[in-house]
C-alpha cells in the first residue's frame, strides 16, 4: 500500500476529490443534453444524436495508451485540473459556434485524461479494505451529479441552449477551483516517458499482461458490458421517449436518465455493504437482471411503469459495477498501477460503447423503431451476461 494512503493530508483530500467529481461529472451530464438540443436545433439529421456520444467516446479509446501514464507521472489532483480544463475548452468551444461533434469530442478528450486520475487516487487515499466504500462514495457523488446535472441540463436546454453552456462551462471552472484544494500526492510512477512510440508499446504489453488475469479479464467483460450498454440506453431513451410516451421535450428523457442514477445510488450504496471483493462473484446476480428489465421497459407506454423499471435498472446496474470497479483496481493497484488499470478499463469500455452505440445509429436510416431496437438491446445484453457469469462460474 502507498505510504500516502494513512498521511493526514492525503486523508483530507478525498472530500476534494468527491467535489471536483461531482461538479463535473454535473457539466459532463448536463452537457450531453444540451448538445442534443443545439444539434436539434441546427436541424441536423436525428443519427447527429447518437454521434455525439460515439465523438465522446472515440476521444477515450484514442488517448487509451496515454491517459493511464499522464495520472500517474504527475499528483493526480494536478492531472484532474488539467483535464477539467480540456473539458471547458470544449463546452466554451461549443458555445462559440465550434462544430458541434468537434466540440463535443474535445470535451471527451478531457472525460478521457481525467477518468484515470479521479479512479487512480482512490487507491492512494484509502488502504485496500476501505476501497469499496471509496468507490460506493465516488459513485454516490457522480449518481448525484448525473441526477442534477441531466435534470438541469434538460430544462436549460428548453429554456435556452446559451444559457446552458455558459452554465456548464461555468461548472467545469468550478471543478478546477476544487482540484486546486486536493493536497499534492507522490506521483505512482514519477519521471514516467510521455515519447507516443515508446507509451503504445508499453501499452500493448501492459494490456497483455493484465488480461491473462483471470479476474481482470472478469472485470473488464462486465465492466464493459455495463458502461456499453448504459450509453446506448441513454441515446435509446432520446428516440424512445417521444414514440413510446408521446413526449417531444428535451426534459423527459433526461429526466428518465436521472431515474436511472437514483437506482444506481441506491445499488451503490448497498454494494459497499453487502459485497467484497472476496463475494465478487455475487455482483453477478443483479447483472443478469438487467437484461430483461430493459426488454420490459421497451413495452411500456406510460411515465410512471418506464420511470419505476428505470430506476430497477439503475439499481441492479449499481449492485452490478461497484464491486468489479474496484476488482479492477485493487490488481492494477498491485501490479501496473491503478492509472494504467483504470485506462485499460476505458479503452474495453468505450470499444463496447463505439460498438454498441455505432450499432443503433445504423438502425435509424434503416427505419427500425426505437421499441424494437430497445427490445433487441435487451436481449443482446441478457446475452452477454449469461455469456460472462457461465465462464466466471464454469471456472471455478
Amino acid at each position: 500500500m502507498n505510504s500516502s494512503a494513512t498521511h493526514p493530508v492525503a486523508a483530507r483530500a478525498l472530500p476534494a476529490v468527491l467535489i471536483a467529481q461531482f461538479l463535473s461529472a454535473l457539466a459532463d451530464n448536463a452537457l450531453l443534453f444540451v448538445a442534443i438540443a443545439l444539434v436539434r436545433s441546427q436541424h441536423h439529421p436525428e443519427a447527429w444524436v447518437p454521434l455525439l456520444q460515439e465523438f465522446f467516446v472515440l476521444a477515450y479509446v484514442i488517448l487509451a495508451p496515454f491517459a493511464g501514464p499522464f495520472a500517474d507521472a504527475f499528483p493526480k489532483g494536478r492531472a484532474m485540473l488539467l483535464a477539467n480544463g480540456v473539458k471547458l475548452v470544449g463546452a466554451g468551444g461549443m458555445l462559440a459556434g465550434f462544430h458541434p461533434l468537434l466540440a463535443y469530442g474535445i470535451v471527451g478528450l478531457g472525460a478521457a485524461a481525467y477518468s484515470p486520475a479521479k479512479y487512480g487516487i482512490l487507491s492512494e487515499l484509502v488502504p485496500a479494505e476501505r476501497l469499496v466504500k471509496a468507490n460506493g462514495l465516488m459513485e454516490g457523488s457522480t449518481i448525484v451529479a448525473i441526477l442534477m446535472g441531466v435534470g438541469l441540463g434538460g430544462w436549460l436546454a428548453d429554456l435556452s441552449v446559451p444559457v446552458a453552456l455558459v452554465t456548464v462551462t461555468a461548472c467545469y471552472g468550478a471543478a478546477m477551483l476544487a482540484n486546486l484544494a486536493i493536497p499534492k500526492v507522490a506521483a505512482a510512477h514519477p519521471g514516467q516517458s510521455m515519447n507516443p512510440l515508446q507509451l503504445l508499446r508499453e501499452f500493448a504489453g501492459i494490456t497483455w499482461f493484465m488480461v491473462k488475469d483471470r479476474d481482470v479479464r472478469f472485470s473488464l467483460a462486465c465492466t464493459s458490458l455495463f458502461w456499453g450498454s448504459g450509453a446506448t440506453l441513454r441515446m435509446l431513451l432520446v428516440a424512445w421517449v417521444p414514440l413510446a410516451l408521446g413526449l417531444a421535450d428535451t426534459r423527459t428523457p433526461a429526466n428518465l436518465n436521472g431515474v436511472v442514477a437514483i437506482g444506481i445510488a441506491v445499488g451503490a450504496g448497498a454494494a459497499s455493504a453487502l459485497i467484497r471483493l472476496e463475494t465478487v462473484n455475487r455482483a453477478l446476480w443483479p447483472g443478469l437482471l438487467l437484461g430483461p428489465v430493459i426488454m420490459l421497459l421497451a413495452t411500456a407506454h406510460s411515465l410512471v411503469p418506464a420511470a419505476l423499471l428505470l430506476v430497477l435498472v439503475g439499481l441492479c446496474g449499481g449492485l452490478f459495477v461497484v464491486p468489479l470497479n474496484a476488482l479492477l483496481q485493487e490488481r492494477g493497484h498491485l501490479t501496473v498501477g491503478a492509472g494504467h488499470a483504470v485506462a485499460i478499463q476505458n479503452l474495453f469500455e468505450n470499444l463496447a460503447m463505439l460498438g454498441m452505440i455505432g450499432a443503433y445509429t445504423l438502425t435509424i436510416p434503416a427505419g427500425i423503431s426505437a421499441i424494437e431496437s430497445a427490445v433487441g438491446f435487451g436481449g443482446l445484453v441478457l446475452a452477454g451476461m449469461l455469456l460472462i457469469a457461465a465462464a466466471r462460474w464454469l471456472a471455478g
